[in-house]
C-alpha cells in the first residue's frame, strides 16, 4: 500500500482513449500546433482526461513534449458558458503573476480546424482528488488538514492578485454586484412562480431593504474544489495549480 508520501506515477491524473463522437481532426491539429510551435518534434498523440463535461480536457503528445487542450463540448450553444477566449485571456494576464496557474500558449479562434475554439496550455503534472481519491492514496487527519488549510490560503492568494495591474479591468462589471443579484433573481422568481408563497415575498423584501454597500472587487475562482486543483505528486499538501 502507498502511503501519502509516495510518488508513485500512478497516482498521477491519467488521460485515458479520446471517448467516441468527441474525436478531434489529428491532421488538422498537428499542422496547427507545429505552425504555431514550430520547436515541436515528432507526431501527435490525442488522449483524453476522462473527468469534467463542461469542457474538454484533451492530452496532446508531440515527441517528448506534453499539452493539454481545452474546447467546448459539441453541439454546445451557450457560448458564454465555454468562452475559450476567454479562459485564454485570462490565464494569459495571471500565470505572470500567479505562478499556480498553468501557461497558455495557443489560441484558435478559427472554427475550421477542430469546428470549435480551443486553446492549449502546458501540462501541469500532479495528483487530482476526484470522488474517489486515486488508488493507493492514504489521506491521513494530518495530511488533509496541511491540504484544507492551503486550499483557503491558494483561495486567499487569488483574492489577492491585483487583476486590474494584469491587465484585467475590464474583465467583469464590479459595480451595482449585490443590487443585480438580489434584484435579478428576484425578477427570475416572480417571473416562474406557480402559487403564492408569503414567505418568498417576505425574504425578497428584506433582502432588497438589506443590501450592503459596495465593497472592493476582487478576482474569484467560480468552481473551486479539490478536484478543480493539481496536487504535488512528492507533497500533497501542496497545490501546483
Amino acid at each position: 500500500m502507498q502511503t501519502a508520501a509516495a510518488t508513485s506515477g500512478n497516482l498521477l491524473d491519467q488521460p485515458q482513449p479520446v471517448r467516441r463522437g468527441e474525436e478531434l481532426d489529428a491532421q488538422k491539429l498537428e499542422a496547427y500546433l507545429k505552425a504555431g510551435l514550430p520547436e515541436l518534434a515528432g507526431p501527435l498523440v490525442i488522449e483524453q482526461f476522462p473527468k469534467g463535461y463542461s469542457n474538454l480536457t484533451y492530452l496532446l503528445r508531440v515527441g517528448e513534449r506534453e499539452l493539454v487542450l481545452r474546447r467546448p463540448p459539441f453541439g454546445a450553444k451557450i457560448k458564454t458558458a465555454h468562452d475559450m477566449g476567454r479562459e485564454y485571456r485570462i490565464l494569459s494576464h495571471i500565470c505572470g503573476v500567479y505562478p499556480k496557474a498553468p501557461r497558455p500558449l495557443l489560441y484558435c479562434e478559427e472554427e475550421s480546424v477542430l469546428g470549435a475554439p480551443f486553446y492549449v496550455m502546458e501540462r501541469v503534472q500532479g495528483i487530482i482528488l476526484r470522488a474517489q481519491p486515486p488508488q493507493g492514496l492514504e489521506l491521513p487527519p494530518q495530511l488533509m488538514r496541511r491540504l484544507s488549510e492551503r486550499f483557503i490560503e491558494s483561495l486567499v492568494e487569488i483574492h489577492a492578485i491585483d487583476y486590474a495591474a494584469a491587465g484585467l479591468a475590464d474583465l467583469g462589471k464590479p459595480a451595482g454586484y449585490v443590487v443585480r443579484q438580489v434584484e435579478g433573481w428576484t425578477r427570475r422568481y416572480q417571473n416562474a412562480r406557480t402559487d403564492d408563497i408569503a414567505e418568498m415575498d417576505h425574504v425578497a423584501k428584506w433582502l432588497s431593504e438589506h443590501k450592503p454597500g459596495e465593497a472592493c472587487a476582487c478576482l474569484i475562482h467560480n468552481d473551486y474544489n479539490y478536484d478543480n486543483l493539481v496536487l504535488d505528486h512528492a507533497d500533497h499538501s501542496r497545490m501546483h495549480a
